[in-house]
This record gives structure tokens, C-alpha cells and sequence, in this order.
């Protein structure tokens, strides 16, 4: 069994255009946090032309909370290709990432809607909520995918104001937008909340940021049970090493060459790769999951 699973990811790393899918990446680092992706070396995949949308999210409306870049740009995008309007949070330095996305959008024809601000405000949460709502109507999807995250060496040199951010920015935020959300959502909405192969696997130098990915999985999981009878699902996605901004604004540049070469797959993942899980759980195609996870990371085996 271990070596057909060895062949098979193999296969599949042979079937990888080396150009789109690259296993090295050059040495880069960027001192804005979390990172301006129209600076990244090379550019990450959100989209692949063969991806065609079949109307799964037709007239569908989302929030996005870090849409404008990452992952969270796959995810808008692919959104819209299968037919849903979206909202987009973003800090305001990322405003050139965010209009790129918005052009993406609308160059399928779908409304995106801009609205910078702070996820750690409670707020501000609500502000988004609103905002949604006066713009489309309704709200169907919501995607809690903003985060931070900061490396340090031991948990003597993770300072209180360090913490403080990471878990309003990482868990505090997806709180604050369930509980602003939810009253607005109908029978069959969505849920869909970023983790990390971190929450499972633990890692030495971000302890905080791992902790919050945790944190994030209980909190799917309850909230999943609490919202059974309203029939609103809650599931989550637990990325891998994903190629994002995330990576060069917070590991320093000698690591970005290695970056992704734990997975057995031998590469970081891209995040047109961890977009399609988004949009399964989005859709009708997933209407027997709730309260679950999915791992797109390169191979890695978690105990779910």
C-alpha cells in the first residue's frame, strides 16, 4: 500500500508543469505584513484557464475576509466563476491587490465589492455584514480566511501585544463575523473557515499562530452542532504549505527557497489548489458535510 500511495504522488508530480507548479522558489522577503502578492517571485496560481464554472454558486452572495490576495483571492475568483457576487476585506495597504481581484471578478461578470478595514474591531465585523447585505440583499457564503502570523524562536520572545494581535486577527475576527452573519443567513448557507496543517501538526516557530488554527477547528465544530437545526453548515479548510503572501512577509528570504519541500509532494502547494475546496463547500455538491475539515497539503497525513 505505501509504495502504490508513493506512485501516485509521483504521478501526479509528474503531471505538474515545473513553470506553473514550481518545487523552488527564489529567496525573497518582503517587511510588509502580510504581504503585497503583486511583489511575490514568481506570482501565485489563483486561477487556471481549464477551470470552467457550471453555475454551482449562481446569484449566490459571499464575504471574503482577506480576498485580495492568497488563497482568498482564488477563492473570489473562482466564486465567480461559478456565478456568485463577493464581498472582499482587505487592510488598506493591500489596496492594489484588492483592485486587481475586483477586476478579476468583474471580468467574469460578477460585483465585487471593496470594504477595507480591521477584522480585530468587532465593529468594523458588523460594518461588513451590513455592507453585504446593502449591496446584494443576502448573504449565502461567508469565508472567515484572514490571518497573521510571526515566527519566533521561543515563547519567552512572543510578547503580549504580539499575541493579543494574532488571536483577535486569527479567531477573535471569525467569531465577530459568524456572529454578525449568521442571523442573515438562510436554510443551505455556508460557513467556510480557514485552519492550518499547523493546527494538527503543531509548529515550533509559530506557536501563537498555530494555537489560533486550533482554536479554529473547535470552533467549527461547535458551531457546526449549534447550527444543525437551522440547517447552516460550518466546515473548514486546513491549507498546507500554500505559495502566498503570507510567506515571504513572515519567514525570512533563505527559507523561501526550501518553502514546501516537507510535503511529499516535494513543493509548496498553490492557492488555486486550496480555491476548490472553498467552492465544494460552498456549494450544493457538499450538503452532507458539516462540522468537517478538508486538507489540501501536498500529502501531509493528519489525525482529522
Amino acid at each position: 500500500m505505501a509504495e502504490l500511495i508513493k506512485n501516485a504522488i509521483q504521478g501526479v508530480k509528474d503531471a505538474l508543469n515545473e513553470e506553473e507548479f514550481p518545487s523552488v522558489l527564489p529567496p525573497q522577503h518582503q517587511e510588509q505584513h502580510p504581504g503585497i502578492e503583486a511583489e511575490m517571485t514568481p506570482t501565485p496560481v489563483y486561477d487556471r484557464e481549464y477551470y470552467r464554472g457550471s453555475g454551482k454558486l449562481l446569484n449566490k452572495s459571499a464575504i471574503i475576509t482577506g480576498g485580495d490576495s492568497g488563497i482568498g483571492r482564488s477563492v473570489a475568483i473562482l466564486f465567480a466563476k461559478e456565478g456568485a457576487d463577493v464581498v472582499i476585506s482587505y487592510v488598506p495597504a493591500e489596496q492594489q491587490d484588492a483592485e486587481k481581484v475586483r477586476d478579476l471578478v468583474q471580468s467574469f461578470g460578477r460585483r465585487c465589492v471593496l470594504y477595507p478595514g480591521d477584522l480585530k474591531d468587532s465593529s468594523y465585523c458588523k460594518q461588513l455584514v451590513e455592507k453585504s447585505i446593502q449591496e446584494f440583499g443576502k448573504l449565502d457564503i461567508l469565508v472567515n480566511n484572514a490571518a497573521v502570523q510571526y515566527m519566533q524562536e521561543d515563547i519567552v520572545n512572543i510578547s503580549d501585544e504580539q499575541l493579543d494581535v494574532t488571536f483577535r486577527t486569527n479567531i477573535y475576527s471569525q467569531f465577530y463575523m459568524c456572529r454578525a452573519a449568521i442571523p442573515h443567513l438562510k436554510e443551505g448557507s455556508s460557513i467556510i473557515c480557514t485552519t492550518s496543517v499547523n493546527a494538527y501538526h503543531g509548529h515550533p516557530k509559530m506557536l501563537d499562530y498555530s494555537s489560533t488554527k486550533g482554536a479554529i477547528i473547535a470552533f467549527v465544530r461547535s458551531l457546526a452542532q449549534q447550527l444543525y437545526e437551522k440547517k447552516i453548515r460550518v466546515n473548514a479548510v486546513a491549507p498546507g504549505p500554500i505559495w502566498t503572501p503570507f510567506i515571504p512577509s513572515s519567514f525570512p528570504a533563505a527559507m523561501t527557497s526550501v518553502f514546501g519541500k516537507e510535503a511529499p509532494m516535494g513543493r509548496p502547494g498553490q492557492p488555486f489548489e486550496c480555491g476548490t475546496s472553498y467552492v465544494f463547500l460552498a456549494s450544493e455538491d457538499s450538503t452532507y458535510f458539516t462540522g468537517q475539515c478538508l486538507h489540501p497539503n501536498g500529502g501531509m497525513i493528519v489525525n482529522c
